[in-house]
């Protein structure tokens, strides 16, 4: 099994929901994060000047197993890239073990 965390622009979230729903991906926790990138420079908006160095951004979070690896991945990168400086980050990590807490049963039946 496999962790997949995302880094979205707010802005593409509800695009990216979208794409997982559609590849067989139902379930995702998700949060709202703050963060500092790359981009240095502020932007001016109506004559105002105003910093961009803390960039407002989805956290997704999402367990899948193996053979859902890369078509989450693509989903999100499809979805997500607006081609700018700040569209984000995927990690993915491995998951040892999943347990569900109803039941008391684990591994990989466990996500369906």
């Amino acid at each position: 099994m496999k962790k997949v965390e995302a880094i979205i622009r707010k802005s593409k979230f509800s695009g990216v929901k979208k794409a997982l729903h559609e590849v067989g991906v139902n379930f995702f926790s998700y949060w709202d994060v703050t963060g500092l990138g790359n981009e240095k420079e502020g932007h001016v908006y109506r004559g105002v000047s105003y910093s961009t160095s803390d960039i407002q951004r989805r956290y997704l979070s999402i367990v899948v197993n193996d053979d859902f690896e890369d078509v989450t991945i693509k989903a999100i990168l499809e979805a997500s890239v607006t081609g700018d400086v700040g569209d984000g980050k995927i990690f993915v990590s491995t998951i040892d073990e999943v347990y569900r807490i109803r039941t008391g049963e684990k591994g990989g039946n466990t996500l369906k």
